[in-house]
């Protein structure tokens, strides 16, 4: 599998499950009193602060060797809030196959007949705007209605429309690539989009950023801010920012992490944001995707919350997507005259001839010569496969998978070949081996693949935009929980920590609007026998509600807050909630799996 250089440089998605007291790169989130913080601000440049983020509230600097308890020592005054740790965000793109050729005709990612966006049709005029925060888009992309995009420059990270790498692009394409004959199609084609470019030169950027822009993408107008990207540690600026946007009624998207593993990442793990993992096209997991718990609290205070795990899911392997020009490689291959899929493995150019069958190609065949190779994977290296191939006088190579999919690799870092060859799908073979004459062609392109929950995180991004045109009265979280009623089950029965609710559908989140309305006809279980009381206040920085409730009759019960199943607990008579937001929060308690529930019960924070 080849990985780019930019991919690279962020495969890893960097989590840190401790707090810790010296701050990544020194640098300091410090919460003010807004008319106050030029008062602070005198006092932090006196003990050397270096700033970075001015925002809402809030400001951004490094202190030289500090550490978060000396900035606090330091900043003892009535107008300082909070001082906390800036942690670092990472871009989550997993690795990128450069491979496709959309240079000539308009492809359909896999995605948009996964998710049904081909049966749903975009509404231009209802005033949809997504806010991308990431590396940029590249303004040498031509698949782009620029007249419908803006963005914010930044003088860490420069001009939004010049590109930090290509995550940004390849984002943004996903999102809203324009129905126009060439290249791809975005899940919103044409919407309208504000970019917010937070990513230096090594691809990652701070929590500080992401609050100031949120800030920006409400100034922008936008109705949905996408983010894929993430890191570790949880950071309370950072998390009011994207809770305040929601509440405003707009939706914020962001990925859950390409670690494989269960650690909670972060935008995504705030309950305001809706977490995003990957499948690949055949309706599987992909192995990459990390799936948090949905559980928060220990011992009694356990409580079940589906806010803060995997919500849902999209296409996020091997996604064909926008490139800043020339920046992808591509390849093409046809057989017969009949086009196939293929990956550019190594060396630019064209071969066209007669085919020749070479095997597993592990020693030369005058046969070859003039001819362009058809081999099979396996026993020995790509590389060597070509170069028997070239040293037979052959023109060009085509490897084929030895197992179901697609064959992605490279002929390595000492490649002494100089023929083109592309990699071809199992599948195929029985067509390629039939064949009697073939075409192989490997150049740069303004498209290309990429992996990750990166990927999966536009594709919901423009799905929710997509349904939304049509729903324009609906506010970001009944879309949210549109798309999760009407998310295709994958995986696990139910819901899981993989999928979440499942696949996101287009079509069906649109029939389901259109039949219920925003609030999606929900009814709550009617009043019954039980009988609760509600008790709400705050605890060590903390919202906390006791329930306590009799009449049930089951061993266990179900306990709802705001129309959602909150927890299934041991029947005792008690239990106590606990969370950091605020607003309104309406409770029932109902007998295990029945409708025989007590009356609503509302606390205010």
């Amino acid at each position: 599998m080849r990985i780019s250089k930019f991919a690279t440089s962020m495969i890893a998605l960097a989590v840190t499950t401790a707090f810790s007291a010296q701050a990544a790169d020194d640098r300091y989130i410090v919460k003010v009193d807004e008319s106050k913080k030029g008062v602070v601000k005198a006092l932090a440049k006196k003990l050397g602060a270096d700033f970075k983020v001015d925002g809402n509230g809030f400001f951004a600097a490094k202190f030289e060797g500090k550490s978060l308890e000396d900035v606090k020592g330091l900043l003892n005054n009535p107008h300082v809030q909070l001082v906390e740790a800036d942690e670092r965000r990472y871009a989550t793109s997993l690795y990128s196959d450069d491979a496709g050729n959309a240079m000539t005709e308009q492809l359909t990612p896999y995605a948009v007949y996964q998710s049904q966006v081909n049966q749903v049709n975009f509404n231009a005029s209802a005033g949809m705007k997504v806010c991308v925060i990431d590396s940029g888009l590249d303004r040498s992309n031509p698949d782009f209605v620029w007249n419908n995009i803006t963005g914010d420059n930044d003088s860490g990270t420069g001009n939004w429309d010049a590109h930090g790498g290509p995550h940004g692009t390849h984002v943004a394409g996903t999102i809203g690539a324009a129905d126009n004959n060439i290249g791809v199609v975005g899940m919103a084609p044409g919407v309208d989009m504000h970019i917010i470019k937070v990513f230096n030169a090594d691809g990652w950027g701070y929590s500080s950023d992401l609050a100031h822009a949120a800030d920006k993408c409400t100034a922008a107008g936008a109705n949905i801010i996408s983010m894929s990207l993430g890191g570790g540690g949880a950071n309370s600026t950072e998390e009011n920012a994207f809770k305040a946007f929601t509440q405003a009624g707009g939706l914020v998207v962001a990925a859950a992490g390409n670690d494989g593993n269960s650690v909670r990442s972060y935008p995504a793990g705030y309950s305001s944001v809706m977490m995003v993992g990957a499948n690949d096209n055949n309706n599987n997991i992909a192995d990459f995707s990390q799936f948090p718990s949905c559980k928060s609290g220990k011992g009694k205070n356990a409580t079940t919350d589906e806010t803060i795990c995997v919500e849902i899911t999209a296409g996020g392997v091997d996604t064909l997507s926008t490139y800043p020009a020339g920046m992808a490689t591509s390849a093409s291959m046809k057989a017969d005259g009949q086009a196939f899929a293929s990956s550019a493995m190594e060396n630019a150019g064209s071969a066209s001839g007669n085919t020749y069958y070479m095997g597993t190609a592990e020693a030369t065949d005058s046969g070859a010569n003039g001819n362009i190779c058809v081999i099979d994977r396996g026993n020995i290296s790509f590389h060597d496969k070509v170069q028997n191939c070239e040293n037979s006088g052959g023109i060009g190579a085509i490897i084929i998978n030895n197992e179901a999919g697609m064959l992605y690799g490279t002929l390595g870092d000492t490649n002494a070949t100089s023929i083109p060859a592309v990699g071809a799908a199992f599948e195929d073979r029985t067509a390629l081996m039939a064949a009697s004459t073939a075409e192989v062609t490997i150049g740069t392109s303004d498209y290309g693949f990429m992996s990750g929950t990166s990927m999966a995180t536009p594709a919901v991004s423009g799905i929710a935009a997509l349904v939304w045109s049509n729903h324009n009265g609906c506010t970001g979280t009944e879309i949210r929980d549109a798309l999760k009623a009407t998310a295709l089950d994958s995986g696990a029965a139910g819901h899981d920590v993989y999928f979440g609710h499942g696949i996101a559908q287009a079509k069906a989140a649109n029939d389901y609007l259109t039949a219920n309305g925003c609030g999606g006809g929900v009814t709550p279980p009617p009043a019954g026998d039980i009988t609760l009381d509600a008790n709400g206040y705050r605890s060590k920085g903390k919202n906390k509600v006791d329930l306590s409730w009799s009449g049930a009759s089951t061993s266990s019960v179900d306990i709802y807050r705001n129309g959602s199943l909150r927890t299934t607990t041991s029947n005792d008579g008690a239990y106590t909630d606990s969370f950091r937001t605020y607003g309104s929060f309406t409770y029932k308690v109902c007998d295990q799996g029945t409708d025989n529930c007590s009356s609503e019960v509302t606390v205010n924070f």
